[in-house]
């Protein structure tokens, strides 16, 4: 479980965040919603550590990730706004080299690769070098490469972004096996029709501040849209969202 409490990042004089409170469970897809600029992108890197707020908690698992970083990144999986695959290096490779990172012994290494290596599809790219990899295939590699470690709460920063659509119904079906394997996941989309498919919960943040935290259905009951765009619309209160 993620847990958010009042977090706060500035950047000169522009509030990134400013205030943001909320809970992703475990069992649940949690959307992170918001216009660009909105402060989504900034949220995330604190809650995985990489960025330090001016003021707020973040707990995962109960753990505060100010007090204990370290247990916090073991028991997150990551994939960032920019993947970062070595491109010198085979899938298999940027896989392997993570689970190294975090001290998975060997035998216990190739038993969880291989696991993700099916449930991701990823067979026939595993032993090619990542450089001149689709956008689909380094997705894929990354989320191999951050949940290596078998993780209980999982991170994705817009993963359908630029994918296919074969690509993009993969995905989403990983997604779903990671909730039904009971865990936590946290992802931020602008495609409104995969928040509608996957998400339990929504958050909405619109300049830097939670505007909504509710299902899908109690957001479009609480602004009278029955379009989950439209809802959106109105929550952020600017024909902005629709080129978000």
């Amino acid at each position: 479980m993620i847990e958010v409490k009042d977090l706060h990042k500035a950047f000169g004089k522009v509030k990134a965040v400013d205030g943001v409170s909320f809970a992703a469970r475990d069992g649940e897809i949690t959307g992170l919603l918001g216009p660009n600029g909105a402060g989504k992108t900034t949220a995330l890197r604190m809650l995985y550590t990489l960025m330090k707020p001016d003021s707020g908690q973040v707990l995962v698992d109960g753990i505060d990730a100010a007090v204990d970083p370290i247990a916090v990144r073991q028991r997150l999986g990551v994939l960032p706004d920019a993947r970062g695959l070595y491109k010198r290096l085979t899938a298999r490779e940027n896989i392997d080299y993570f689970a190294r990172l975090h001290g998975i012994e060997t035998s216990l290494m190739h038993q969880r690769r291989e696991k993700l290596v099916d449930a991701l599809e990823m067979r026939d790219i595993l032993d090619r070098r990542t450089e001149g990899f689709s956008q689909g295939q380094r997705v894929k590699t990354a989320i191999a490469r951050a949940l290596v470690h078998d993780p209980k709460n999982v991170i994705l920063d817009e993963p359908t972004n630029g994918l296919d659509v074969m690509a993009t119904r993969g995905l989403r079906a990983f997604m779903r096996g990671l909730k039904a394997e009971g865990r936590c996941v946290l992802f931020s989309s602008h495609i409104m029709q995969e928040v509608a498919m996957l998400c339990d919960r929504i958050v909405v943040i619109a300049a830097g501040k939670v505007v909504a935290d509710e299902t899908p259905d109690a957001l479009r009951a609480q602004t009278g849209e029955a379009n989950l765009e439209d809802a959106f619309v109105k929550l952020i209160g600017t024909e902005e969202g629709l080129a978000a």
